[in-house]
């Protein structure tokens, strides 16, 4: 892009983990997509605890189902409230087989995947809980995509 063509955002990337940090930079992901008259996508990101507890079948995948679908209709609130499509996904952020999967790349990767032209994601959880999966993904994300991108 260059100096004379017009900033323009269609699809703004919200990563999340369920965590209030993640819930607040929802609302910056809603307000950026509303300046710019575009939809967020919001990519729920599952914690490691979370993936392998699912592989082992000491975790529910129906509670888990819950509890992002919960967080989903919070933040649809905040993007219905401002008029601002919502669309969601949910991804693993760890493997036990590749190596390489982790948040940060789970989000460049969708990023890329929904064409998204620009990313908010929060910086590392104050909280700390299992649940938490960004703490990582915004240095890494900062570093490495081609969007521009929000930390907050």
């Amino acid at each position: 892009m260059d100096a004379s063509e017009p900033f323009t955002v269609d699809t703004v990337l919200a990563p999340v983990d369920g965590s209030d940090e993640s819930a607040t930079a929802v609302e910056y992901a809603v307000a950026v997509a509303d300046r710019y008259d575009a939809a967020v996508h919001a990519l729920f990101i599952l914690g490691r605890g979370v993936v392998y507890g699912l592989d082992a079948g000491t975790v529910d995948e129906a509670d888990v189902a819950e509890n992002t679908q919960g967080f989903f209709a919070d933040i649809g609130e905040v993007a219905t409230e401002a008029d601002v499509p919502l669309a969601t996904s949910v991804d693993d952020g760890f493997s036990r087989t590749r190596k390489t999967r982790h948040p940060g790349n789970v989000v460049l990767d969708t990023a890329d995947a929904v064409e998204a032209d620009f990313i908010v994601l929060p910086r590392e959880p104050v909280t700390g809980t299992e649940a938490e999966v960004l703490e990582q993904a915004a240095e890494y994300v900062l570093s490495y995509a081609s969007q521009p991108v929000l930390s907050v």
